[in-house]
């Protein structure tokens, strides 16, 4: 297998960033959800990487994206936790690539002083739930969302980590 590095978003990998979440999404979960429906996917650059954000994704070193993940803020001091995808043939803790990449964002996230983390995930990421509890989220209850928070239709469990 590869060895895989986390590394900031770059612009000519969006295809292959489009392609990685929509496949999982759709075909491995059956999330009724289009590329059409994600615009942090048609434009990582413009809704992550603002205000203290950022996209970052997790690469081969045969240049295959196999992993991604963004933080955007959306009120001073609280930003959300978006588009953690991983390929199944990179999941699991003998990979790392899932923790590595929550490791760059939260390191991103304390680095720019952020007071918390949110995220919203459906029901059928089971193994995401037990992986965010594992590294101190905790869940909350949709009605805890800040106002602002950027709500995905699909999203259904929530949890927050403070920094």
């Amino acid at each position: 297998m590869s060895k895989v590095a986390i590394v900031p978003f770059d612009a000519a990998d969006r295809d292959a960033v489009a392609t990685l979440v929509v496949a999982i999404q759709r075909d491995e979960f059956g999330v009724p959800i289009t590329y059409e429906q994600q615009p942090d996917l048609q434009d990582p650059i413009a809704f992550f990487c603002r205000d203290g954000g950022g996209f970052w994704t997790a690469k081969t070193d045969g240049g295959d994206i196999v992993g991604t993940i963004g933080l955007t803020v959306f009120t001073p001091g609280q930003a959300a936790l978006r588009k953690m995808f991983v390929h199944g043939d990179y999941r699991g803790a003998a990979h790392g690539v899932a923790q590595t990449l929550l490791d760059t964002l939260l390191s991103h996230a304390r680095a720019t002083n952020l007071a918390s983390v949110w995220l919203g995930t459906t029901e059928f990421f089971k193994a995401a739930h037990r992986f965010y509890a594992k590294n101190n989220f905790a869940e909350v209850d949709a009605a805890q969302l800040p106002p602002s928070f950027p709500r995905m239709t699909p999203d259904t469990r929530f949890f927050r980590i403070d920094l």
